[in-house]
């Protein structure tokens, strides 16, 4: 199959979920609804409740923590207990001192729950000074060099699949934009068979959601199945890229980079699915997320169509307004004192940057609000801040710009035709369906 081939067939049926395992929702054997957050009893707040998400309820209980308990302690999960960090000032502080609060994978890396021995370190999940010498293996993959080489790449892919769409006809945005177009910048940064590409969509749904029963109804055994048949193939190409002579895609440095050439298959596992993730669901999710939002604020596509030099700031805006990894986890290092209460050595901490990117204290005009031209939207916490921040931000940023500058260019308008579906995880922040119609230009 061509690389620009599309894999999806256009199909428009809302995907039918099915019932989580209780231990991840309070809501499950109340049919379903998920109070308002005015009458919860704040002790008893959990904002790593999967229907919060999937329902998109999550608002009004991340405003009360802001204005009430910004730091705010969960003292039973079903990730365990942890601190909730909620205002936008307070993320950054811990976001930058890497020295009291940690992301190695040995306490759990940086999602919330115990730590697991079948994915082990990677240079997302590790301290310094290991941290910093994986990431510089990797770095030169989305270095500023190879954007400028990808770019009429990554045009000529947007331009077939956009090409391929039906004008005047119903399709679901998700499975036929999103996910086929950042499949195909994922196998190419690792020199992955295009033709397989979903595999890579398909390894990052399922890291995500191991006990979504949509994705994994086998739960955590399937899980590691999958996983284990990830960790297998990357190894062979590992082993194989090794042989060869360096080349600059991120499996020829890892296996050339010498901090990274001797990783264990779990290390590359980890750092492989990590990279997968953050190439996958954060470029995948603001696609989306960014057409439904100019559905929900047309005052805003109306300005865009009037001023296509605001795509660039636009897409910043996306970016924080649909803010694609909801929460970053630490463990504290050592006690730590915020707002009047202890943090002790050893416990969790979940960043909201969610709610960071919403926190009234901070943005100058509604946060709640798409803004194209908001003046601030570069400051957004999407990808993080300190020695972690996204290693590939400037690739998503530039697949977006790209993505918006030739919708432009062939349609008048792209419809929402109903509300999305979106992901059952408080992890990430996403979408499984979104219909849409592609109205052409008169």
């Amino acid at each position: 199959m061509a690389d620009t081939e599309q894999s999806s067939t256009h199909s428009l049926e809302r995907p039918v979920l099915s019932y989580r395992e209780p231990a991840q929702s309070n809501y499950l054997e109340r049919g379903d609804r998920v109070p308002p957050a005015s009458e919860i009893d704040l002790a008893k707040l959990d904002l790593v409740d999967v229907e919060i998400w999937r329902q998109n309820k999550m608002w009004d209980r991340l405003e009360r923590l802001r204005k009430e308990d910004p730091l705010h302690w969960t003292p039973d999960s079903f990730l365990g207990p942890y601190w909730s960090v909620t205002r936008y000032k307070d993320i950054m502080a811990i976001d930058v001192d890497h020295k009291r609060f940690s992301s190695d994978s040995i306490y759990g890396g940086i999602t919330l729950g115990a730590p697991t021995s079948f994915i082990t370190s990677s240079f997302i999940s590790a301290d310094e000074p290991i941290h910093s010498a994986q990431r510089k293996t990797a770095q030169p993959a989305v270095a500023p060099t190879k954007l400028r080489d990808y770019e009429p790449l990554i045009r000529k892919r947007t331009q077939a699949v956009l090409d391929s769409l039906p004008v005047g006809e119903p399709f679901d945005w998700v499975d036929a934009v999103s996910i086929e177009l950042t499949a195909m910048m994922l196998a190419t940064l690792f020199n992955y068979p295009q033709e397989r590409r979903r595999e890579l969509t398909r390894w990052s749904d399922v890291t995500t959601n191991p006990r979504d029963p949509d994705i994994c109804p086998g739960g955590m055994e399937q899980w590691r199945a999958e996983l284990s048949d990830c960790m297998h193939t990357f190894w062979e190409i590992f082993q194989t890229a090794k042989a060869a002579p360096p080349a600059d895609d991120i499996m020829s440095l890892l296996a050339h980079g010498p901090a990274t050439r001797d990783m264990t298959p779990q290390e590359l596992l980890g750092n492989v699915i990590l990279l997968i993730i953050g190439g996958n669901d954060t470029t995948r999710n603001s696609m989306s997320g960014g057409l439904y939002a100019l559905n929900k604020f047309p005052e805003e596509y109306a300005k865009l169509k009037a001023d296509h030099s605001l795509i660039p700031n636009m897409v910043s805006e996306f970016i924080r307004w649909q803010t694609p990894l909801a929460y970053m986890r630490r463990t504290a290092l050592e006690d730590v004192e915020m707002h009047g209460k202890t943090i002790k050595k050893g416990d969790q901490i979940a960043m909201w940057y969610v709610s960071g990117n919403r926190d009234e204290s901070f943005w100058d005009e509604d946060p709640n609000r798409l803004i194209i031209d908001r003046k601030q939207a570069r400051n957004h916490i999407s990808f993080g801040f300190g020695v972690h921040r996204c290693v590939g931000n400037r690739l998503a940023e530039l697949q977006l710009r790209i993505l918006w500058e030739e919708i432009l260019a062939r349609f008048d308008h792209i419809e929402v035709l109903d509300e999305p579906s979106r992901t059952s995880s408080s992890f990430v922040k996403g979408y499984t369906w979104l219909p849409v119609i592609c109205h052409p230009k008169g």
